[in-house]
C-alpha cells in the first residue's frame, strides 16, 4: 500500500488521501488518515456530471438544511464519490456553508481524477471536490469501478454503528451503487422528485417499473422513499426519517 497524501486545494482547504489496491488494505489505510472507531454513516449517491440544473436547484436545499446539519449533529461520517460535480459538490459546499466538522470521505478511482497541485490537469480527468476532508483513491479504469469500494469503506467506518444510503437523482452508476448498498444490508432512502434514477426506483416501489434493475431493487425490501413533491414538507421530514432509519 502506498503512503497517504496531504492534498491542498486552490481554496486553501486541505484533505488527507490514501491510495489502496486491495480491499484488505482498507482498515490500515483508513486508520492512517485518522478514520477509525465506529461512527454512524451516511452514504450519499446519485447525480454527478449529468444532473440537470433544474434538478440541482430542486435538491440543493436538502444538503444545506438537512444532510450536512444532521451529519454534524449525529457525529456521523459522510461517504460519497468525492468529485467536484453534482451531489458531491453540493455535499461539500453544504458542509463548508454551515461550518461543520464531520468527516466527508470521497471514494473514487485514482485514474479518473485530478489531484490538486499534482502536475497539469489532463482534460479527461475530473477534479476532486475541495471541501471534502478525506479521499480513498481506489483502482479502476471506469466510473462505477469505485462502487464496491464505496460500500466497503462505509461498512468499515460504521463498524457496529448504523449506516444508511441516501439516493438522489442519478444515472447508470447509481443503480450499481444501490445494489452494493442493498447487498450490504444498508437501507437505501430514495428521494422521490429528485429526478432520473431516483424517480425510476420510486416508480418501481409503486409497481410501475419497466426497468428490470429497478424491479429487483424494489423487491429487496431495503428501499424506502421520501417525497419531494412539496419541497417544504420534504425538507422538514427528511431529517426525521434519517434519524428513524438510523436509530430505529
Amino acid at each position: 500500500m502506498k503512503s497517504y497524501l496531504k492534498l491542498t486545494f486552490d481554496n486553501g482547504q486541505t484533505a488527507l488521501a490514501t491510495q489502496v489496491e486491495q480491499q484488505a488494505e482498507l482498515p490500515n489505510a483508513l486508520e492512517k488518515i485518522g478514520l477509525g472507531g465506529s461512527r454512524p454513516i451516511l452514504v450519499v449517491v446519485g447525480g454527478a456530471s449529468n444532473i440537470s440544473e433544474a434538478d440541482c436547484l430542486r435538491i440543493q436545499r436538502l444538503f444545506v438544511e438537512v444532510l450536512a446539519p444532521i451529519a454534524e449533529a449525529l457525529g456521523a461520517y459522510v461517504v460519497d464519490g468525492g468529485t467536484d460535480v453534482g451531489i458531491m459538490r453540493m455535499m461539500g459546499a453544504a458542509r463548508t456553508q454551515i461550518g461543520a466538522k464531520f468527516a466527508l470521505v470521497g471514494v473514487t478511482p485514482e485514474s479518473k481524477v485530478a489531484l490538486p497541485n499534482h502536475s497539469e490537469i489532463a482534460a479527461h480527468l475530473t477534479p476532486l471536490e475541495p471541501n471534502h476532508t478525506h479521499f480513498v483513491l481506489v483502482p479502476g479504469k471506469n466510473w462505477g469501478d469505485e462502487s464496491p469500494w464505496l460500500s466497503c469503506v462505509a461498512a468499515m467506518l460504521a463498524n457496529d454503528a448504523p449506516s444508511m444510503t441516501i439516493l438522489l437523482n442519478g444515472g447508470e452508476i447509481t443503480f450499481k451503487d444501490a445494489f452494493f448498498s442493498v447487498d450490504s444490508g444498508r437501507v437505501v432512502l430514495v428521494i422521490a422528485g429528485s429526478g432520473r434514477t431516483a424517480d425510476i426506483l420510486v416508480d418501481a416501489l409503486h409497481g410501475k417499473a419497466t426497468d428490470e434493475r429497478a424491479k429487483k431493487l424494489a423487491k429487496s425490501g431495503t428501499l424506502q422513499y421520501i417525497d419531494l413533491i412539496d419541497i417544504e414538507k420534504g425538507v422538514e421530514n427528511l431529517g426525521k426519517v434519517i434519524k428513524r432509519l438510523l436509530f430505529n
